[in-house]
């Protein structure tokens, strides 16, 4: 692009050239011809006014003045457009230089932090090897208090250690003195035809396992109009010889609570099994045979005593 001192320098010398030629062109129209005769008085105005050729050739040069001048602003437009493009282009470059600058930056921090991370902060060390060796230490005591749990006996409800009397026998027991049995109790009363129904049952039970020293049947009467007396009358009518018993209030109060009502409810003829370490499991309500109780039983009887 050309300094703005010189662009319109060679302007000033454009135009003083096509003035020059101007002029010479009007000097060589008019002193090529001598006149004919004297002149006539109106020769003076129409010498002085320029001729139609000459006209014609000041509007060409002032046409290819005024096109010169296009051109040579045009030339500046484009130089000026040349100048902004390459500013354009420019600046690209300086983006990605910047660009290229973070990244190494990013990468440098990135290098340091591996760096510290190999060479480990003391610190942060030392907190690790304190958590690590609390972690250690709690887990041996959650290992002990589970060891103390394992070892601990079971909180036996206190119906277990309440004095009943065997009818068929006319000894005192409670359910605690079956510790390491497994014990198959059934909540009963003597008008209850469901109960029969349900002690043919395990009469049948009784048979099939034969000889069962880890087994005990317990039959409990809950119905408080029911003595001794009427519930040994309902074993010898029947031949059910296993253990036999009437519930205090008490008891009965406390089977109901920790078990269901459905306990007190003779006709749907409930029934637990308590295994070997003392935790009651009750069965489905209804009457249940003799080879449902052998299968509900025998996952407990497999276990050792």
């Amino acid at each position: 692009m050309l300094p703005t001192n010189q662009v319109t320098h060679r302007k000033n010398r454009l135009s003083l050239l096509l003035a020059l030629l101007l002029t010479a062109l009007i000097v060589a129209a008019c002193g090529g011809a001598a006149p004919a005769a004297a002149p006539e008085q109106s020769a003076p105005a129409e010498a002085a006014r320029p001729s139609p050729e000459s006209q014609s050739d000041e509007a060409m040069a002032d046409e290819s003045m005024a096109e010169k001048d296009t051109m040579a602003d045009k030339a500046m437009a484009d130089d000026a457009m040349t100048d902004e493009a390459m500013a354009d282009e420019a600046m690209p470059d300086k983006e990605a230089m910047a660009d290229d600058a973070m990244t190494d930056e990013a990468m440098a921090d990135e290098a340091m932090t591996d760096e510290e991370a190999m060479a480990g902060d003391p610190a942060s060390d030392a907190m690790t090897e304190h958590t690590a060796m609390a972690d250690d230490a709690a887990g041996d005591e959650a290992m002990s208090d589970e060891a103390m749990t394992d070892s601990a006996p079971v909180d036996l409800p206190a119906w277990y250690n309440v004095e009943l009397t065997n009818v068929n026998t006319g000894e005192t027991f409670k359910i605690a003195d079956f510790q390491n049995k497994v014990v198959l109790v059934e909540t009963m009363a003597v008008w209850c035809t469901n109960c029969l129904r349900q002690q043919r049952e395990v009469l049948s039970l009784h048979s099939q396992l034969g000889d069962q020293p880890g087994l005990v049947s317990v039959a409990i009467d809950i119905d408080p109009n029911e003595d001794n007396a009427i519930l040994k009358a309902h074993t010898d009518k029947n031949g059910f010889d296993w253990v036999y018993a009437v519930a205090p209030g008490e008891v009965a109060a406390e089977i109901g609570q920790l078990y269901g009502g459905q306990f007190l409810n003779p006709p749907a003829t409930p029934m637990l099994i308590i295994d070997r370490q003392g935790q009651a499991h009750p069965l489905e309500f209804g009457p249940k045979s003799a080879q449902t109780l052998q299968e509900a039983l025998a996952p407990f009887l497999s276990e050792e005593g």
